[in-house]
């Protein structure tokens, strides 16, 4: 029996993957496409993997050795239906487990501590451990959730751009940015709206970063509204004793200047990333699996 353990962090821009030995240390990674499962079951489970497979092979073992080890996916979406269930029955590993991109980040900032994770990239979500227990909340993707995330900060300028557009709303620069990139049609980016996936919209995330530090109405409003719904997020999860909040993903930086104090006061470095997290739930899945067999 193999003693190898794969982690695999499933994001909606590209799915991350890391074979550990018996004792933790990494010895091969890989990468592959993205893994929205919600909006693209199929493809998101050939890059789970895929990344799978090209770790294995960095850390130059075969494709076959897929089928002999334990593996700990993380991917959002893991807690809507039953979404998580068919992927982890589709997988090709001797025991693989799917859980939410929430569960591999608390586990890599915080390792086995008590405290709160926020992880903010093309999607967003929230997950706590305290006394043990473990309680997340959001990641219901960014139709009808993901507040802050990339993809709802993209989503949003498009709305106030158009509101701008028809005279509802102020214009800014960065509403006239947008506008001019569509040809100053608004039918153009309905088009794209109604066609776009999570990652695309999510690519304007920078930009209204970069508006709202220069000061700009509109983007200041996105940012402003998207800390508000940060606060009220940890405020759901928040406890007295609490004795840390991690902010993950690529907007974790660029939202902590607009948090209150009371968060800020708050913030710890975390441990490690998403994909550490997933490397050390899957050494423990491996390690269950050989407690088992003895």
């Amino acid at each position: 029996m193999t003693e190898l353990a794969i982690g695999i962090d499933g994001g909606g821009t590209s799915c991350r993957a890391a074979v550990a030995d018996r004792n933790g240390n990494i010895i091969g990674r890989g990468k592959a496409g993205p893994a929205n499962i919600l909006s693209d079951f199929e493809n998101s489970l050939l890059n789970i993997v895929e990344s799978a497979r090209q770790a294995l092979r960095n850390a130059r073992l075969a494709d076959e050795t897929i089928s002999s080890v334990a593996s700990v996916v993380g991917v959002a979406g893991a807690n809507v239906t039953d979404y998580g269930e068919r992927i982890e029955k589709a997988l090709p590993f001797a025991e693989g487990r799917v859980v939410t991109d929430a569960l591999i980040a608390l586990q890599g900032a915080l390792g086995d501590d008590d405290g709160i994770v926020g992880a903010f990239g093309t999607g967003s979500v929230y997950n706590a451990r305290r006394d043990g227990r473990l309680r997340g909340i959001g990641g219901w993707g960014f139709i009808v959730g993901d507040q802050a995330s990339g993809a709802r900060l993209g989503r949003d300028l498009m709305e106030r751009s158009l509101l701008a557009h028809d005279g509802v709303r102020p214009a800014s620069a960065i509403t006239e940015a947008l506008m001019t990139e569509y040809g100053n049609d608004p039918e153009r980016i309905v088009e794209f709206a109604h066609s776009a996936r999570p990652t695309d919209f999510a690519r304007y995330a920078p930009i209204v970063f970069e508006h709202a530090a220069k000061g700009d109405a509109v983007a200041v409003g996105i940012v402003t509204d998207a800390a508000a719904a940060i606060g009220e997020s940890l405020d759901a999860l928040l406890w007295p004793e609490c004795p840390s909040i991690c902010l993950l993903g690529g907007l974790a930086g660029a939202y902590q200047p607009w948090l209150s104090e009371r968060y800020r006061s708050r913030l710890a470095s975390p441990k490690g990333d998403a994909l550490q997290g997933a490397v050390e739930l899957a050494g423990k899945l491996s390690n269950d699996r050989q407690r088992g067999a003895a």
